[in-house]
C-alpha cells in the first residue's frame, strides 16, 4: 500500500507542479476544472444523486463551467459572502448536527457550494502562467500539506482528547494544536521566501493562516461525514494508494473557497 502511494504521488505532483507553472489561463481553467469535476461526481456517488439525474448533472455543471470562463466571468463579492458564510457558518453547523443529504435538489446545490468557489479559487489565485502567481498558489495549497502533516504526526505523539469520535475517530485536539503551530511556522517561512504575492505584513498572514487552518480540518471532517454517513470507505479508488480525487482536496476545497473570498473582499 505504502510503494502505491508514492508511485502515485510521484506520478501526480510534476503534473500538478507543471500545470501550475506552465499551463495558459485556457489549459489551467481546463484542468482544474477536471479536478473539480472528479472530485464533484464523487460527492454525487455519496449523496442521493443516481443514474440519468447525476451524469446531466456532471454534464450541466460542466457546461456552466466552460460558459463562465468563455464569458470572462468572475465570483462577485456577494457570491464570495455566500461562499464565507457557508464554511465559517454552515459546515460548523452540519458537523454538529451531522445532517444527511437525502434531497437531490439539496444534493446539487450543496455540490456547487463545496466545488465551484474551490474552482474560482484555482482560478483567480493564478489568473496568469507566471512565477508569482504560481508560487502564491502554491503557497495556499502547501497551507493544506503542511496542516494535514503537521496534525497527523502531533495527533500519532500526543493525541489523547478526541475531535469528532463520531465522524472520525482518528483525529484529535492535540493534532489540531499541531496543526496550528505548523501552519505558523510555514507562513513565516514562504513570506520570508517572497511566496506570497498578498500586500500584508507578516504577523497579519499568520493570524489569517490560523483560521484557515480550522478550515481546513473542518473540510476534512465534512467529507469523512458524507463518507460515513453513506457506508463508504474511500470517496472512489480513482487514485491507487489514495482513495478518490474527493478524499485527497477535501480540505483544499474548503481552503481555496474561503482564502480566496477574503483575499476578494478584503480588496487584496
Amino acid at each position: 500500500m505504502l510503494i502505491t502511494r508514492v508511485i502515485t504521488a510521484l506520478i501526480l505532483l510534476p503534473l500538478m507542479l507543471a500545470a501550475l507553472f506552465l499551463f495558459p489561463a485556457d489549459a489551467w481553467a481546463a484542468f482544474s476544472w477536471l479536478i473539480v469535476l472528479l472530485a464533484l461526481w464523487e460527492f454525487s456517488r455519496m449523496t442521493s444523486l443516481r443514474g440519468p439525474l447525476q451524469w446531466a448533472y456532471l454534464a450541466g455543471s460542466t457546461a456552466l463551467a466552460w460558459m463562465a470562463w468563455q464569458s470572462g466571468l468572475r465570483m462577485s463579492l456577494a457570491a464570495h459572502a455566500v461562499a464565507l458564510g457557508f464554511w465559517l457558518v454552515v459546515v460548523p453547523l452540519w458537523l454538529s448536527r451531522r445532517w444527511v443529504v437525502s434531497n437531490p435538489s439539496l444534493a446539487m446545490l450543496l455540490g456547487w457550494l463545496l466545488m465551484v468557489p474551490a474552482w474560482f479559487g484555482f482560478l483567480e489565485w493564478r489568473p496568469v502562467a507566471d512565477i508569482t502567481h504560481g508560487k502564491t498558489l502554491l503557497a495556499v495549497m502547501g497551507l493544506v500539506w503542511v496542516a494535514d502533516v503537521a496534525a497527523y504526526f502531533s495527533g500519532k505523539a500526543f493525541g489523547k482528547r478526541k475531535l469528532a469520535p463520531s465522524i472520525s475517530p482518528g483525529k484529535s485536539w492535540e493534532g489540531v494544536y499541531g496543526a496550528l503551530i505548523g501552519v505558523a511556522v510555514y507562513v513565516v517561512a514562504v513570506s520570508q521566501l517572497g511566496w506570497i504575492s498578498v500586500g500584508l505584513p507578516v504577523w497579519a498572514l499568520v493570524l489569517l493562516a490560523l483560521p484557515l487552518t480550522a478550515v481546513s480540518v473542518c473540510g476534512d471532517l465534512l467529507e469523512s461525514w458524507f463518507k460515513r454517513s453513506s457506508g463508504m470507505k474511500d470517496s472512489s479508488k480513482l487514485l491507487p494508494g489514495h482513495g478518490g480525487v474527493y478524499d485527497r482536496i477535501d480540505s483544499l476545497i474548503a481552503v481555496l473557497a474561503v482564502s480566496n473570498a477574503l483575499r476578494a473582499l478584503g480588496g487584496l
